[in-house]
């Protein structure tokens, strides 16, 4: 029964992942926002939500061990965005180039993008600092500078967010099926509030199963709050990047991604901050590291190339199972 409800909580977060990314699209397009701000401001903050609410409920909740769980899901997240998320949108640029007018030319914000990488390289690496040998005294400032910087984030990608999508390039609402005519506003708002819903109800579901089918076998709890329950949380943004490359929506694709990042690097951080010790362990460490070394492998393929490659999807995955086989072995 736990495998059933493993396999429909899935089906449910990739049905609202389809209804949520064309909402999105018509949410930009109807408030006159540019692609890349879209992608990474849109898109990025409404799938961000499972993963951000998991910490805040495991450390509300009080229990035994909740602590670390938060901190593993607020240090896993970025980590798996900046490899398994990343090596995801190029796989599937990979196998749909045949579908994809621009094959496997990348067509997207270059300048969003190199701005999310940066913000989220700088705001990580200092993220995984402070949690070693961090000062009381000074985690509640820190937390405010994160949220700050979020918002001046969101500003400046606002301002420089590129051309808004053509209607005539977004597909028909699910919502409002009448042929010829623009979606009303209500029918957007609708969509993307039961497209959101089913992808944060799906995903909770997802990690409650989860959790329930490894402990079943046996897993360790460090496993899942690092790697499994942050994977099941991830699958919004793969899932919505999956359907916007196919499409050939390169800007939407990675700026749902690298936005992720840059949430992912600041809010859930500073929540850490101000309810947390911060007082992150070796495994913490290495997987903060490695999402570092991931974002500087998208940095490089996103500044060196024009192209998806298939060299950066290899390295993402190798840093993935780098680390669970360090996590295992261990």
């Amino acid at each position: 029964m736990d495998y059933l409800l493993l396999a429909v909580s899935f089906a449910v977060i990739l049905g609202g992942a389809m209804l949520f990314t064309n909402a999105v699209e018509w949410s930009g397009n109807r408030l006159g926002i540019g692609e890349g701000a879209t992608g990474s401001i849109l898109a990025a903050v409404g799938t961000a939500m499972p993963e951000t609410l998991i910490p805040i409920v495991a450390i509300l909740g009080g229990a035994e061990g909740a602590e670390d769980v938060a901190i593993g899901a607020i240090i896993g997240a970025p980590f798996l965005l900046a490899t398994v998320a990343m090596a995801v949108v190029g796989v599937s640029a990979l196998i749909f180039r045949s579908r994809r007018e621009q094959g496997l030319k990348l067509l997207a914000e270059e300048d969003t993008l190199h701005r999310d990488l940066v913000f989220f390289l700088v705001f990580f690496a200092i993220g995984v600092a402070l949690g070693v040998g961090l000062p009381e005294a000074i985690r509640y400032p820190a937390a405010l500078v994160f949220v700050i910087a979020y918002g001046l984030y969101v500003r400046n990608t606002l301002k420089g967010s590129g051309d808004v999508q053509d209607s005539d390039t977004i597909g028909p609402l699910y919502f409002d099926r009448s042929p010829g005519d623009e979606p009303p506003s209500w029918a957007i708002v609708a969509q993307f509030v039961v497209g959101l819903g089913a992808i944060v109800g799906g995903a909770h579901l997802f990690v409650e199963e989860l959790l329930t089918v490894a402990e079943a076998i046996g897993l360790e709890p460090l496993v899942l709050s690092l790697i499994l329950a942050p994977l099941a949380t991830e699958l919004p943004e793969k899932a919505n990047s999956v359907f916007w490359i196919k499409d050939g929506k390169d800007s939407l694709a990675l700026g749902n991604i690298t936005g992720a990042m840059v949430f992912q690097s600041t809010i859930p951080i500073a929540v850490g901050l101000l309810l947390t010790e911060w007082d992150l362990d070796r495994f913490a460490i290495v997987s903060g590291v490695l999402g570092l070394a991931g974002g500087v492998v998208a940095f490089w393929a996103l500044r060196q190339r024009d192209r998806f490659e298939l060299a950066p999807v290899l390295v993402w995955s190798a840093l993935f199972i780098a680390f669970l086989g360090y996590v295992l072995l261990s």
